[in-house]
């Protein structure tokens, strides 16, 4: 069996057994309490610890399939609890979100990792240093279990902040592909989001048990610090999501200004070709009407009117200049030169 550890723990104070039905024995005979942690184990072996403690059908359906959103459940004298711990990976930046399912009795603790996050040995560490902590039960174990979570949660929050900031400086700096990094973070920052923001109702309904199930008044106050944590977790996270999504918003604000500018200068370009093509079709027209003239007296047939003409040659020439200063006072009227 996937078993990470394994210990009974009388008074505070651990104990080894050697084999998990030494545990079961020992649980049995209301020795102390115990704490059995599996990592990612098979159906088979979670249906066995499940039919030693009397664990609900439902809950270890859950716990085989996994995939749950965080949640507390009460079944009889038994609590389920799913939580969902997460860690964030610099390179890729991506939020890696695991699963984590407990199971809470009078005197057993069973813990279910089905990812390698979070590592539980420090928080068994924490607690046996601690037996007055131990002594109040197995809601002490689910307390600390629940602030490891927490407290794994603030370099999240750490990670995606700077990312958060890296991006603002790309937006306003214009640069490429910014666009598709908001959407991806965006998609972690929510991705996270599911895996925190739930875990507020979870600690209200452990608070709605303390007085029904005499819950020790320190680890009340503990628990309620956890609370707070946490919600500060989700407000952030929240407050992460609202930039990203203002960022994109005013990363397509930046985008379409830089297209306006480029429209506007393509528009400008446009505009100076366009004069510069009627200043020289204005010339061009000017040019092309004395060559004309000049062409058509230029045609020595036999039978033209004015080829024997004494005043033919100025005509020409006074028609020429003539239709030139026509021509340019029209084109200089109209804007074109």
């Amino acid at each position: 069996m996937t078993v990470v550890d394994n210990a009974i723990y009388v008074g505070g104070e651990r104990v080894e057994p050697e084999t998990l039905e030494q545990t079961y024995e020992l649980i049995r005979d209301r020795r102390g309490m115990g704490w059995i942690g599996l990592f990612r184990p098979t159906a088979e072996e979670i249906a066995s610890v499940a039919q030693e403690f009397g664990l609900h059908p439902l809950a270890v359906e859950d716990a085989v399939h996994a995939h749950q959103r965080p949640k507390l459940e009460r079944y009889g004298d038994t609590l389920f609890v799913v939580l969902r711990p997460a860690r964030y990976v610099d390179s890729p930046e991506i939020v890696e979100v695991g699963e984590l399912h407990v199971f809470l009795g009078k005197d057993f603790v069973v813990t279910i990792r089905h990812s390698a996050a979070p590592e539980l040995a420090p928080v068994r560490k924490r607690l046996e240093a601690h037996p007055e902590l131990l002594r109040c039960g197995p809601e002490a174990i689910l307390y600390a279990i629940l602030d490891r979570i927490v407290d794994d949660y603030v370099p999240v929050l750490r990670g995606l902040g700077d990312d958060i900031e890296e991006i603002e400086a790309q937006v306003f700096g214009g640069q490429a592909g910014v666009t598709r990094r908001i959407y991806e973070l965006s998609r972690e920052v929510i991705e996270f989001q599911r895996a925190c923001q739930p875990l507020v109702d979870v600690v209200d309904a452990l608070s709605d048990g303390f007085d029904k199930y005499a819950v020790d008044v320190e680890l009340r106050r503990k628990l309620r610090d956890v609370h707070d944590h946490v919600v500060r977790v989700v407000e952030r996270v929240e407050a992460f999501r609202q930039l990203l999504a203002s960022a994109l918003t005013v990363n397509a604000s930046v985008v379409a200004q830089r297209q306006n500018e480029e429209i506007t200068r393509l528009t400008e370009a446009t505009f100076r070709q366009s004069e510069e093509v009627k200043r020289i079709s204005g010339w061009a027209a000017i040019l092309f009407a004395p060559t004309l003239v000049g062409t058509v007296y230029g045609m020595n047939f036999t039978h033209m009117p004015e080829l024997h003409w004494t005043l033919g040659y100025p005509f020409a020439v006074v028609l020429m200049f003539c239709v030139s200063v026509i021509l340019y006072v029209v084109f200089k009227f109209r804007g074109w030169l």
